[in-house]
């Protein structure tokens, strides 16, 4: 559903937003406790302080904390720079499937996908710690390489 830079990104925010309240969370760190590639990391990270999602401090001491409250972050600004919720794909790999031009799964596929976007449009990032990211971030990050690639 998400691409891998997504997936990292959305993983990397949800543990800033645990580990970072009080001082700047370095790339490192993140990139341990993730188990992620921390240079593939770094550029996301980057990519998100560019989006205003994060802001940087430099040197030693410095990191990623959230520039906004994690209870008004939606999943779906955090993923916006690499991925849109909202956008279909047909189930059935048709270039033009939409409703004028519909795939034999488009009816039943457009209400789930709808759903997904509403999911990530209203779902903060303080919603899913209060969710309990711990075990999120756990089972994202033992899915195995070929779940990851889309």
């Amino acid at each position: 559903m998400l691409s891998q830079t997504a997936e990292y990104a959305l993983r990397a925010v949800l543990h800033i937003a645990e580990h970072g309240v009080n001082r700047p969370v370095s790339v490192g760190d993140i990139a341990e406790a993730l188990a992620v590639p921390r240079n593939y990391l770094s550029k996301t990270l980057h990519q998100l302080s560019r989006a205003g999602i994060l802001s940087a401090t430099f040197g030693p001491g410095g990191g990623f904390q959230l520039s906004t409250r994690a209870g008004a972050l939606t999943l779906d600004r955090v993923i916006a720079p690499f991925d849109t919720s909202g956008e279909r794909h047909c189930l059935l790999g048709q270039a033009r499937c939409r409703d004028s031009a519909p795939c034999a799964a488009h009816g039943r596929w457009k209400s789930i996908s709808e759903q997904i976007h509403t999911f990530f449009a209203t779902t903060t990032v303080a919603d899913l710690l209060k969710g309990g990211a711990e075990d999120l971030l756990a089972v994202s990050g033992s899915r195995t390489a070929s779940t990851r690639r889309r």
